[in-house]
């Protein structure tokens, strides 16, 4: 993208890092702009831009401390984002597995408000496109199988970040009303890659020490999203000519089972996976009786996304799912000192 720089928010965080890392190889001028600066900026971990493997230097060329982005001040955000051509906003409050008191509250904060004062102070400050990553949890939980969700799909959010993600998008779109500044909202499914936590790295540790996994019987399909790609799909969306306002729907373009992810990370590790053909209603018995009911039901169901529109507008993205994992793999060795 010519003109300005490229302002990055949460350029700190899995997602951040991977697209300050793109913005590095391909010399696309960028800013960072972060909560608080590391203690050591010199040392902060960032990814090789062309391997996704974890290093020591920090991809960002230039960090902006600004704070809570839901409270910073208007002062703050003007001078941050002063000369920039594009933001692409991936700061947030991430979702939370287990049940918290005023949880509507936190995510309208951090998601909500945080999107509808970076998005005044963009307009603001003349900015031409304004990126936000948001989730295909707007749309609920599942799908059925062969039945992809598009963009289009009616909204149903389950829990209070879901909730929060919907209000943030419409907090943009209303920003950006009347204005010349673009919106572009682009939906995720889970993520993964170099730097993944959370749910994913669960699993690639149980595959990667050869556990026994009870899944082996499961038949879904879901959709994922390397964060390599999302990082592609951002640049190409920020450099296309004409007009890409709008929600887009983005992953890797396979929907796999859960088995056969087991089965792929396990290649990517160089291990042998371990299913176990388990009938699914005594894993769903046994996940009530744990508690474990929300990640099984993770695992077991389906949730397939349609993103060929994104990829009839940019292409298609750069990486399959053999090559994130092998990537994320290489991550995971090198973390364990393999």
């Amino acid at each position: 993208m010519t003109g300005g720089d490229v302002v990055v928010t949460g350029a700190a965080g899995f997602a951040g890092r991977a697209l300050c890392a793109h913005f590095v190889a391909t010399k696309c001028a960028h800013r960072g702009l972060v909560r608080a600066l590391p203690p050591d900026v010199s040392h902060a971990a960032g990814h090789d831009a062309a391997r996704g493997v974890a290093h020591d230097v920090a991809p960002l060329p230039r960090w902006i401390a600004v704070g809570d982005l839901a409270v910073a001040s208007p002062d703050a955000l003007a001078a941050a984002l002063d000369g920039a051509s594009a933001v692409v906003h991936l700061a947030g409050r991430a979702h939370v597995m287990q049940q918290e008191p005023d949880a509507d509250a936190a995510y309208a904060a951090a998601n909500v408000e945080a999107t509808r004062r970076l998005a005044v102070a963009a307009v603001g400050a003349g900015v031409g496109r304004f990126v936000i990553v948001s989730s295909v949890k707007v749309h609920g939980e599942s799908t059925a199988p062969g039945c992809p969700l598009s963009a289009g799909s009616a909204f149903s959010p389950q829990d209070a970040y879901a909730r929060s993600k919907v209000a943030a998008e419409a907090a943009l779109a209303a920003v950006c009303a009347g204005t010349p500044m673009v919106p572009v909202i682009l939906r995720t499914p889970l993520m993964y890659g170099p730097g993944v936590k959370g749910n994913f790295l669960a699993l690639l540790e149980a595959v990667a020490r050869r556990a026994w996994l009870p899944l082996g019987a499961i038949d879904n399909r879901r959709d994922l999203l390397f964060v390599g790609n999302l990082a592609h799909a951002i640049a190409a969306l920020l450099d296309a000519d004409e007009p890409v306002a709008g929600a887009w729907m983005v992953a890797d373009g396979r929907a796999v089972s859960t088995p056969e992810l087991v089965r792929r990370i396990a290649s990517a590790l160089d291990v042998a996976p371990r299913l176990l053909r388990v009938p699914l209603p005594m894993l769903e018995l046994a996940a009530r009786v744990s508690g474990r009911r929300a990640q099984m039901q993770r695992l077991a169901q389906s949730f397939e996304v349609d993103a060929t529109p994104l990829a009839r507008r940019i292409g298609p993205l750069r990486y399959s799912l053999d090559d994130g994992l092998a990537m994320t793999a290489r991550w995971w060795r090198g973390r364990h000192g393999i």
